[in-house]
């Protein structure tokens, strides 16, 4: 949510950067309207009940029937002026939400995904000696990846990971761990289930409640990415100080209902109604929340790029920008079968608009007074995307795939999925 007093004294400003986000800047406006009768009802408010003050003081030693009248009906206008109130509080704040954080300064107008711009390409591409396969043809060769079963009991658009498939899973977790604590990081496993007014005050009920799993009869919504669970643990806090940067590491299984995807996308375990995530989630400073958004691309690419797999560094322009991102940056890894680089990673800086909707602050040591928190988040690893880049980067002549070594001390192990273990030797009698 955008802070009131900054709509009010720069509407051009909030005008523009809204337009930049393919927003209505006409919102603005709608919004003024309805402030200035919110302030004007507020004042009439305010003098009503200092009337009131004066006649119960007046009442307190003259109890006229005229007096009393004048109670009566100051009392019955209070009531009225009050909920006039509460309707246009209402009526703003809901003009107040259709409005998505600003961009940045320093991002570029944009209208859509076709004016994003590559920063940096990182990473050798593989040439293959043999013809490459992709991910599905291996995973299902291997069996470590099962779509067909999984459509029988489920439906489209859901697999199971078995074996090393499981294992690569359980290994790539570990090696998010063993990275990010020694930054700082403090691993989470959130609830996936929230309340929807949770997943509308994280900027995610208008523009993307057709991906989001609503359980009506709860009155709880399924977690699209932990952000969501993560960045509202601290709703109505204030942070100590001392506490800052505060930074999680969050795994939990995620749910998209992936509304208007078709074709080639939602053959494997590419874009699925049911994944697993890790995610990073930091609260800041304002300050620092730039420096903390660089920290976190950081990261992403310290365990990509430990992987060994090429990838590419996105920046995100204006129009792409989701609700409550200021600035984003994705990271695409390279994907043999589709010669091409598909995201697997976003980090996003939403400044204050996320905590100031849930009301996390945290206490400025030199002004002495609560300051709205920024947050911020990014991805460690999408489990499914990154086994995907894993079986097409490394995969072998024979079939086999070898393990990026970062996870083999967490892969029993095994260096090398697919592999036939040597026949045991048998001990020689005598």
């Amino acid at each position: 949510m955008l802070d009131i007093t900054l709509i009010r004294d720069n509407p051009e400003a909030v005008k523009e950067g809204l337009t930049k986000k393919n927003a209505d800047p006409k919102l603005v406006d709608k919004f003024l309207r309805l402030d200035e009768e919110w302030r004007s009802k507020t004042s009439a408010l305010d003098q009503l009940k200092a009337e009131q003050n004066t006649l119960s003081k007046e009442l307190a030693t003259n109890r006229s029937e005229d007096l009393l009248t004048r109670a009566t009906l100051l009392k019955k206008r209070v009531a009225e002026v009050s909920e006039e109130q509460d309707t246009i509080a209402v009526k703003r704040t809901e003009i107040l939400r259709k409005m998505p954080n600003l961009p940045a300064s320093d991002v570029r107008a944009g209208k859509d995904d076709s004016e994003n711009q590559v920063l940096r390409t990182e990473g050798k591409i593989p040439a293959f000696s043999f013809p490459a396969k992709d991910y599905l043809a291996i995973g299902e060769a291997l069996d470590i990846i099962d779509t067909e079963r999984a459509g029988k009991v489920s439906g489209s658009r859901f697999g199971y990971l078995k074996g090393d498939g499981a294992l690569l899973e359980f290994a790539l977790i570990q090696y998010v761990i063993a990275t990010l604590t020694p930054k700082g990081f403090r691993p989470v496993v959130p609830p996936v289930m929230i309340k929807p007014e949770i997943m509308a005050a994280m900027g995610y009920m208008d523009e993307h409640s057709d991906e989001i799993y609503q359980l009506k009869d709860d009155e709880l919504v399924l977690v699209g990415t932990s952000e969501q669970s993560v960045g509202s643990m601290h709703a109505e806090e204030t942070l100590p100080a001392e506490s800052l940067p505060l930074r999680y590491v969050a795994f939990s299984t995620c749910f998209r209902r992936e509304a208007g995807s078709y074709g080639k996308d939602t053959r494997g375990i590419l874009r699925v109604h049911q994944f697993d995530k890790l995610e990073m989630f930091s609260f800041a400073p304002a300050d620092a929340s730039a420096k903390e958004h660089e920290f976190l691309l950081a990261c992403e690419e310290e365990l990509l790029g430990g992987l060994g797999i090429p990838y590419q560094v996105i920046d995100i322009c204006s129009g792409d920008l989701g609700t409550p991102a200021a600035k984003k940056w994705d990271l695409e890894a390279w994907v043999p079968s589709e010669g091409k680089y598909r995201e697997t990673h976003s980090t996003s800086n939403c400044t204050d608009f996320q905590a100031r909707r849930l009301n996390i602050g945290w206490k400025n040591p030199e002004t002495k007074k609560r300051e709205i928190i920024h947050t911020l988040n990014g991805t460690a690893f999408a489990i499914g995307r990154t086994i995907i880049a894993i079986l097409e980067n490394f995969q072998n002549a024979d079939g086999t795939v070898t393990i990026p070594e970062p996870l083999r001390p967490f892969m029993m192990g095994k260096k090398v999925l697919g592999e036939v273990p040597a026949p045991k030797s048998k001990a020689k009698k005598g």
